[in-house]
């Protein structure tokens, strides 16, 4: 954990209106990790209000023990969780939010690219699959996925690589 990190963690728990700092630092990789979770960009954009509002009201309780950003990505997990326990939506709201969402590539073979890689990794076991939304959407460390998981660095570190290596190979025998 950086100086500035815990500066803004203490600021913040003195004084709540100054957990600005540590929204601005975290709400887009929380978005993201949670975007690649759920699917959808409204279901992700509720579940990191639900996330911070959580990490505003556990942040007085909050120990400078470990990586911050490992226990606001527990609380993200969870949010996540919660919302597959959720009833489906309605089929004509699904639709209307499916009609909603827009494809971000704009080149068609990336696009391509992109989907099939979304496939493997959805076809990984889903730790295997948490592990690299963590590391690549998140864009957490690996000491700070070990935290999360209770995990050594070098045993997540090996696993990603793992996983990395298992989805090249899954791609390159599809594309040749």
């Amino acid at each position: 954990m950086t100086k500035s990190e815990v500066a803004l963690i203490r600021a913040a728990q003195a004084d709540p209106a100054q957990f600005e700092g540590l929204y601005r630092a975290y709400a887009g990789r929380v978005f993201g990790y949670l975007y690649s979770r759920v699917g959808s960009r409204s279901e992700a954009e509720e579940l990191t209000a639900q996330t911070f509002l959580a990490a505003l009201e556990r942040l007085p309780h909050y120990t400078h023990k470990g990586y911050f950003a490992a226990w606001l990505f527990a609380i993200a997990r969870h949010k996540a969780a919660d919302n597959f326990r959720r009833p489906p939506a309605e089929p004509l709201q699904a639709a209307a939010q499916l009609g909603a969402e827009q494809d971000v590539l704009a080149d068609f073979s990336e696009r391509e690219l992109h989907a099939a890689l979304r496939q493997h990794i959805a076809a990984l076991p889903a730790q295997h699959a948490e592990l690299l939304r963590l590391r690549y959407v998140a864009g957490l460390s690996f000491a700070e996925i070990g935290a999360l998981l209770g995990r050594s660095e070098g045993a997540v570190k090996k696993s990603i690589y793992r996983c990395l290596d298992r989805l090249q190979r899954q791609l390159e025998v599809e594309h040749v």
